[in-house]
């Protein structure tokens, strides 16, 4: 029998420039650890949708190493909570958000991303949208360590 990829959902309200951002270097950390999960992203409003990742957001992590020609803005779907094994909140109101459109059974899914990077002594990856470059640097820094927290707790 064929074991199941582990398949990841990184959320974030509009899915420009977090939860875009938590695929692409989640999707690069796995692959660069021999390590096959399917990652994606998506928001909890769909504002955005088909649009490709914040300029600002690519550019960062593009700087890193990160791929984002992939990524395009998408809205959580009621399929989501079926399909994916995690998903993974960027703040408290999107786990909020998600929790509250999350049927009971499935709820166990739903997690913040930096609860897999307790050492850091925060619990959201704050939205850098109107702010300056610097955001995205920070944005950057706290997905990393969450990433390779999760990558260890996903580690056979």
């Amino acid at each position: 029998m064929a074991i199941q990829k582990t398949r990841i959902l990184m959320v974030c309200m509009g899915n420009i420039c977090r939860s875009p951002t938590a695929q692409a270097v989640a999707e690069k950390h796995f692959a660069d650890a021999g390590i096959e999960v399917e990652v994606d992203s998506a928001g909890t409003i769909g504002y955005h949708a088909g649009e490709s990742p914040d300029r600002r957001a690519r550019q960062a992590g593009e700087a890193r190493g990160y791929d984002f020609s992939q990524i395009l803005a998408r809205q959580v779907t009621s399929d989501d909570f079926v399909h994916f094994d995690l998903l993974l909140a960027m703040d408290r109101r999107n786990y909020g958000d998600l929790i509250s459109r999350c049927p009971e059974r499935h709820r166990h899914k739903v997690k913040l991303l930096l609860s897999y990077a307790p050492e850091l002594g925060v619990d959201e990856v704050p939205d850098p949208y109107y702010g300056g470059g610097q955001g995205f640097e920070e944005v950057l820094d706290l997905v990393e360590a969450a990433t390779a927290g999760l990558l260890k707790s996903l580690r056979p």
